[in-house]
């Protein structure tokens, strides 16, 4: 029997040769019928035999493209028509937006073979794609993601390219970025001036440029990255100097993974990682010797390394022969990368020596993502290009809320129905051009959504520039939420669970609801509310913001609050290396409470162990010592004992054990890598300890892990091990940072079913 159906399919199915996947389908089952892009993803006809119908539906989802993603699929009977062949119609726009946009991903293997092919009409063109692949995020300015809504607008086609585009049965069948040397975008090389330099071929004199030391510029997807090869330390050197980034890390990029698994210790999920579509930066055990410039990562264990994911970037490693280049943002510390050509020379004119450009608008600044294989799964530590704007799937369909993230890290998020959008990694908004980039953001997402929220959420810290932001904004609600219940929230969204855990939120920075800051948590929580169970007891920071900058000064608020004024005595290394007058000057502060609050952060425990240990008393980047703390952990299974007492707002977990310990193991010369472990397990089993207290007092057995200080795969590894020995459900984050990039999630989720819980019952969602 002759059957007829109407499909509509949502999910990432525009711009990944999903209709040229179905019209096959079609085709190859003598079916009728048509299929178009919609605003709400593709919608398909299809007649003929009912058998046939039924296993066309079947291959729909089992079969699709590679980076197509289908979320839903509505099917409703249809009269039978006349037709006799399956067509491919024009997109329409009519409804509501809903597809969902691929994000930017690397150039697929038939294009790499075509690029470096001569007798390939592509060969050597650094903007070879087709539909599995190649730019869609940030060319694209509104859905249905056709080439008249992308930066590609400007470049008409010549006939060879219109022809395969035209071609269902052609790879680059509304491949919406498709061209060639021809009809297409081209690369230049310009002086840090803007001056082009008139060569015939300008990526051969880009390699020129980094054989010789000196610092490129290169124009890419989502912006510019700032290179030189990563084997020549005074290339590197000249370029942390000018970049003004004294020792955080910088990312390499290698030719291939076989040269990733010679400079580090590459295991099976992070080999995966780096082949992905995604490319994201791994954070890798690095190979010692090493051909690699050591300033490329300072006093770090660990290499931030990438493949190629642009054609110019495999042309440029395959004909320069370089083991590594290193690849760091196109920006000074902090800002946003750079993205326009002019922009890059005005911003970049004092840290590169050429620039190596293109003339294909980039539509939205998006950085590479950075992630770190952490017990056998990948961990996002920067989620960006190649991820975003994949939403995060929700279990129910929820109000439409924006959530604006914390201050630094910064992230927003977007619900729409089950999808979660979450921004690209935005950075630190104490920055003004990222708190710019931060409200371009958010534009772009309700534009490209067609969505005005009904909730503004933000955090708690009414001195976030975040949280200035949402208080200013008219017509919508606002609702605060404290930020480690964001965080356990955000964990709980994205392992889609209902009901009460026992949340584990440990960071640096946290504005409680005592006005004190908060980061060494315990919770009790589910989205509508939380009850704070245990935390790090508390303790000032001498300076306020300059006690991160400085863990010395945490050393010393330890060493004070345990010890008094007498702590000056101690036989430790610390004591006879610090200046008394320094030390006296934050003791007045601290004994006359001036500019030193109190704090319950587990990031600054670390660095007052990093500080007495002799890691590190000043750092230059953000967890510095704390990072450093960590990549000395040598074996042991000794740990430094906590205590528990009881008070008012819940037990807190006593330090004093743990710095007598420390204390101990200073002054016998124990060497930093065993202090460093203890101190680590002696917080497993502390934190352990409490859950299994709150197990027995709660009947909760499902343990949520989120916050920055998880981004330590030690502890991370080691506190979720217990937790399984000891019988617990444990849930961690894999699709959003642990850390304030993954905030916005959870910040969304509690605001929106505050206001379920207020449309239900009339409780205040304001608290």
């Amino acid at each position: 029997m002759e059957v007829r159906r109407h499909i509509d399919v949502a999910g990432i199915v525009q711009g990944v040769g999903f209709r040229p996947y179905v019209y096959r389908l079609a085709v190859e089952r003598h079916l009728a019928g048509n299929i178009s892009n919609t605003a709400a993803g593709v919608s398909i006809e299809v007649q003929g035999p009912s058998a046939a119908i039924e296993e066309f539906v079947a291959e729909l989802s089992s079969h699709a493209p590679a980076l197509a993603r289908i979320t839903d699929l509505k099917i409703r009977n249809l009269p039978c028509s006349g037709e006799h062949k399956f067509r491919i119609l024009t997109s329409r726009s009519e409804e509501p937006a809903g597809a969902l946009i691929s994000p930017d991903v690397a150039v697929c293997a038939d294009c790499r073979r075509e690029l470096f092919d001569p007798g390939n009409r592509r060969f050597r063109y650094p903007f070879i794609n087709c539909t599995n692949c190649g730019p869609r995020f940030t060319i694209v300015r509104k859905i249905p993601y056709d080439r008249p809504h992308t930066s590609m607008a400007v470049f008409p086609m010549c006939p060879e390219c219109e022809a395969e585009y035209q071609d269902p049965l052609n790879r680059r069948f509304h491949a919406q970025p498709n061209a060639c040397q021809v009809c297409g975008p081209h690369v230049e090389l310009w002086d840090n001036s803007g001056e082009p330099f008139g060569e015939a071929d300008p990526i051969s004199e880009a390699l020129a440029v980094l054989q010789a030391g000196q610092v490129l510029a290169i124009k890419g997807l989502g912006g510019f990255h700032l290179a030189v090869d990563a084997t020549l330390a005074t290339a590197v050197q000249r370029l942390r100097g000018r970049k003004g980034r004294v020792e955080k890390p910088f990312a390499i990029m290698v030719p291939n993974l076989e040269v990733a698994e010679q400079l580090c210790e590459v295991n099976a999920a992070a080999a995966q990682a780096l082949q992905s579509v995604q490319r994201p930066i791994v954070l890798l055990p690095w190979k010692q010797p090493s051909p690699i410039a050591d300033a490329v990562a300072p006093h770090n264990r660990c290499l931030g390394v990438f493949l190629p994911y642009t054609p110019l970037h495999y042309v440029l490693f395959a004909e320069g022969g370089f083991t590594a280049l290193v690849m760091t943002s196109g920006n000074l510390s902090e800002e946003p990368i750079a993205i326009d050509n002019e922009e890059a020379v005005e911003r970049l004119g004092g840290l590169a020596d050429c620039f190596l450009v293109h003339n294909r608008d980039i539509l939205l600044r998006c950085d590479d993502s950075v992630t770190r294989v952490i017990g056998g799964t990948l961990r996002q530590l920067r989620r960006s290009r190649g991820f975003v704007p994949v939403p995060v799937f929700l279990k129910q369909d929820l109000p439409r809320v924006l959530a604006v993230g914390a201050e630094l890290k910064n992230s927003v998020c977007l619900i729409k129905g089950k999808h979660a959008f979450l921004s690209q990694h935005i950075g630190d908004l104490e920055n003004a051009a990222s708190y710019k980039f931060f409200e371009q953001a958010i534009e772009h997402l309700e534009s490209i959504l067609e969505i005005r929220p009904e909730i503004v959420a933000h955090d708690l810290h009414p001195d976030y520039f975040s949280t200035r932001w949402a208080l200013r904004q008219q017509g919508a609600k606002l609702v605060g939420v404290q930020h480690h219940h964001a965080h356990i929230a955000s964990c709980m969204a994205e392992n889609h669970l209902d009901g009460r855990v026992i949340g584990l939120a440990l960071d640096g920075t946290g504005f409680g609801t005592d006005g004190k800051i908060w980061g060494g948590e315990v919770l009790l929580c589910d989205y509508a509310d939380f009850e704070r169970a245990a935390h790090l007891q508390y303790v000032a920071m001498p300076g306020g913001a300059a006690a991160i900058r400085e863990p010395w000064r945490m050393a010393v608020s330890y060493l004070w609050r345990h010890y008094g004024p007498e702590f000056m005595k101690l036989p430790i290394p610390f004591v006879r290396q610090v200046r008394a007058e320094k030390v006296n000057v934050l003791l007045c502060m601290m004994e006359r409470n001036v500019n030193s609050p109190l704090t319950s952060s587990c990031g600054r425990l670390f660095d007052a162990v990093a500080a007495l240990a002799g890691v590190r008393q000043k750092i230059n980047y953000e967890a510095q010592a704390a990072i450093e703390l960590e990549m000395l952990i040598a074996p042991t299974t000794r740990a430094y004992p906590f205590a528990i007492r009881a008070a008012v707002d819940g037990w807190i977990i006593d330090t004093r054990p743990c710095f007598d310990a420390l204390i101990d193991d200073l002054s016998s010369g124990v060497p930093a890598g065993l202090i460093s472990a203890a101190f680590h397990n002696g917080l497993v089993e502390i934190f352990l300890h409490v859950a299994k207290l709150l197990r027995e007092r709660e009947s909760l057995n499902r343990v949520c892990l989120s916050g920055g200080s998880f981004q330590n795969a030690y502890l991370s590894e080691q506190l979720h091990g217990k937790l399984v020995e000891n019988g617990f459900e444990v849930f961690t984050h894999s699709e959003v940072p642990a850390g304030d990039g993954g905030l916005a999630l959870g910040q969304a989720l509690i605001a929106a079913h505050r206001l379920t819980l207020q449309t239900n019952s009339g409780i205040d969602i304001h608290r």
